[in-house]
């Protein structure tokens, strides 16, 4: 018992020394042969993230953009599972208290296919209950509604149809 105690208070002491810390950043890389983008993720004082970055690849318009609850790429983005939802809640809009953790909105390409993303958002993190670390950002081939429509995938999904690029989310 005592060298038990012994070697559980040496691993504690070394977890200690290394300074484990939680990642302040981290990053998704989408690669498709059309799509490509990086995406950034910074944990900002107030508990916060900001999202930054660019895509390029897809037509004018408006594509679903959420966080997946798995870093699975073995089947291509249908690997990631459902959207980011440890609370169990349905789909919303960013800027509702309830929905997704994983909601992210949309994201806006433009006349060059061009998407420049730059938002905060505060349900995700980058530790604790509510980290993406190891999970992955999808984008969908359809706008997200934001489960307001009368869609039966609404409430669900946004309805914001398949998966046209994703990528695991890794400490930078």
């Amino acid at each position: 018992m005592l060298l038990q105690l012994t070697f559980l208070a040496a691993i504690a002491l070394a977890t200690a020394h290394h300074g484990f810390t939680t990642p302040s950043r981290a990053i998704a890389v989408l690669s498709t042969e059309t799509i490509r983008g990086n995406i950034t993720f910074t944990q900002v004082q107030d508990g916060k993230v900001h999202v930054q970055g660019g895509i390029t690849g897809l037509p004018p318009g408006e594509y679903g953009f959420h966080v997946h609850e798995k870093g699975d790429l073995s089947g291509g983005c249908l690997s990631t599972g459902s959207h980011f939802n440890p609370e169990h809640k349905d789909h919303g809009h960013p800027n509702d208290v309830n929905r997704h953790v994983g909601d992210l909105g949309n994201v806006v390409f433009d006349e060059n296919h061009y998407s420049r993303i730059d938002l905060v958002d505060d349900q995700i993190s980058l530790s604790g209950p509510h980290g993406i670390i190891g999970r992955a950002v999808v984008l969908h081939e359809k706008a997200d509604d934001y489960g307001k429509s009368d869609h039966p995938d609404s409430r669900k999904t946004g309805n914001a149809g398949g998966r046209v690029a994703c990528g695991v989310i890794g400490i930078l």
